[in-house]
């Protein structure tokens, strides 16, 4: 069952009527809409999966700009007015959006679906709370893409056939992406099959191909880099004889650099987590994003490079 909630349209009028001078640095198309449907989603990964599937039959949007993390953005007025300006706002749930709460209280126009429906949550580490990055295990971006397929096929009927196809192609290259995964990461030893970044947030991809995963903290917004959360993972890496850590790319990379330099281990490169690569780079999409993540995985732990 789709979760949905409502924002106030007055609410949103209001603060878009409000403007701001740092409103051009912000998101991602800036609300241009044109014919068809017009989507925003909370942040990049969402926005990416949607396009596969909407095609040419509208345009999609997102809030939450490249390079920042989603877990306590802060939005904007022309975020606001983007979200009123949509058909539907596209959410990943799971606690995720901690800004959405403070946005949710009033009658309103615009349906916000949670798009992770139907996975199987991960709690975070000592907590009932799940881990919200569900969207890192390709097995469930499934779940993901068949949501967005099922909302947009209600509210576009006409062009159903086609979001169906458009799903079946993009699920099968990222089936082909998760063979690729596991063969490519079948040569990383047992004992190394561990993915350690600053925020934990590969718990799903790693029970899906067989790794540990830890962080410096839990999740972003539990950021902290105390001496105590430095210590503890720098004994985690030495007692695993982990070869090597990872920095990601929403992520400020001096904490990881500290237990780099404390642990005698190297940083092996920079991955992708809350937000796919700018345009151009060898993380553009989501499966891009995944591919360059895995082949960083492999490189870094089992120091074989990538094929």
């Amino acid at each position: 069952m789709k979760k949905i909630f409502v924002l106030s349209g007055l609410s949103l009028f209001l603060l878009s009527a409000c403007g701001s001078n740092n409103e051009e640095a912000k998101g991602g198309n800036e609300g241009n809409i044109g014919e068809g449907l017009y989507v925003t989603a909370s942040f990049s990964v969402l926005a990416d999966m949607t396009e596969a599937v909407l095609g040419e039959r509208g345009e999609v949007d997102y809030i939450v700009p490249i390079g920042e993390e989603p877990h306590e953005y802060e939005p904007v007025p022309s975020d606001f007015r983007k979200v009123n300006e949509s058909d539907v706002f596209y959410t990943n749930g799971l606690n995720l959006e901690e800004w959405l709460e403070r946005i949710m209280d009033n009658a309103a126009d615009t349906e916000i679906i949670e798009i992770s429906e139907g996975v199987e949550p991960i709690p975070l580490e000592g907590e009932e709370a799940p881990d919200p990055h569900a969207w890192l295990s390709p097995k469930n971006a499934e779940y993901y893409i068949d949501n967005i397929t099922a909302d947009l096929s209600e509210r576009d009927p006409e062009g159903a056939e086609i979001f169906e196809e458009n799903a079946e192609n993009y699920k099968q290259e990222i089936e082909d992406l998760s063979a690729e995964i596991e063969e490519g990461t079948a040569e990383i030893e047992e004992d190394q099959r561990m993915i350690i970044v600053s925020e934990n947030a590969f718990k799903y991809f790693a029970e899906d191909f067989g790794f540990d995963s830890d962080g410096i903290w839990e999740m972003n917004s539990h950021e902290e880099g105390t001496s105590g959360q430095i210590n503890r993972i720098i004994d985690v890496i030495q007692e695993r004889e982990v070869p090597a850590v990872f920095v990601e790319s929403t992520v400020d990379p001096r904490y990881m650099e500290t237990v780099a330099d404390n642990s005698g281990v190297e940083i092996a490169g920079e991955v992708y987590t809350d937000a796919i690569g700018e345009e151009g780079s060898e993380a553009a999409s989501y499966i891009d994003m995944m591919r360059h993540n895995a082949e960083t995985f492999i490189e870094g732990l089992s120091g074989n490079e990538a094929e």
